[in-house]
């Protein structure tokens, strides 16, 4: 059972089209910097082990793993086809908009880790999608999702483009507490910028994360 946290008015946009006409396009660029991808991939080796079955939700064409360990398996989901199959670490993927159904064609209990970056901030629906991921989630196995203070502003729900980092933070949480995921780590960091802004005390990206643990 779907535990309902947002309003229809947090959910809505200020650009309603289909999102599958947004994203129709690949854009093979970077949307984090340099920075916050360094600080993501750290957390990937610091907390998904070697053996695991990974599970990239709304990826691109870069999952952000460590390049030298290897994963039992990494399964890609996405909206753009052509981003999914230039990704190298994707051993299988699927393209499914998750405003439009959010069941996932995956079995109960079959991933150990649920990769999402900067892409909570688009679901419509994120309780449908939290409860999905716990069903499909193995016992002790994890949910990280994480995110800066970058968005496109025309397709994130009310609930984000209103929403400053601390509500965000504690947004996401509410959605997974609400579905039966015991209360996440909350991240939340400065990240130093790299070359020259970073020599002269410049910040890169902002680093938040949201990392739940199913029970075992």
């Amino acid at each position: 059972m779907v535990v309902q946290v947002l309003s229809d008015a947090q959910r809505r946009r200020w650009d309603s089209s289909d999102d599958a006409l947004f994203y129709a396009q690949p854009r093979f660029v970077q949307h984090l910097d340099d920075a916050f991808r360094q600080r993501l991939t750290q957390l990937y080796r610091e907390r998904i082990p070697p053996e695991a079955e990974v599970l990239d939700l709304m990826s691109s064409w870069v999952s952000h793993l460590p390049e030298d360990v290897t994963y039992a398996g990494v399964i890609g989901h996405g909206l753009n086809e052509e981003e999914l199959a230039a990704n190298p670490r994707l051993q299988r993927h699927w393209v499914q908009n998750l405003n439009r159904e959010q069941r996932l064609p995956l079995d109960d209990a079959s991933i150990d880790a649920t990769l999402i970056v900067a892409g909570w901030q688009y679901l419509q629906y994120p309780e449908a999608v939290a409860a999905e991921l716990l069903r499909i989630t193995r016992p002790k196995g994890q949910l990280i999702v994480a995110f800066s203070n970058r968005m496109f502003f025309t397709k994130a729900p009310q609930v984000w483009a209103d929403g400053s980092d601390r509500d965000h933070l504690e947004i996401v949480a509410r959605v997974l507490v609400a579905q039966g995921w015991p209360p996440p780590q909350i991240v939340a960091e400065a990240t130093r910028a790299s070359g020259w802004k970073g020599l002269l005390g410049g910040n890169g990206d902002p680093f938040f994360a949201v990392i739940a643990r199913r029970p075992g």
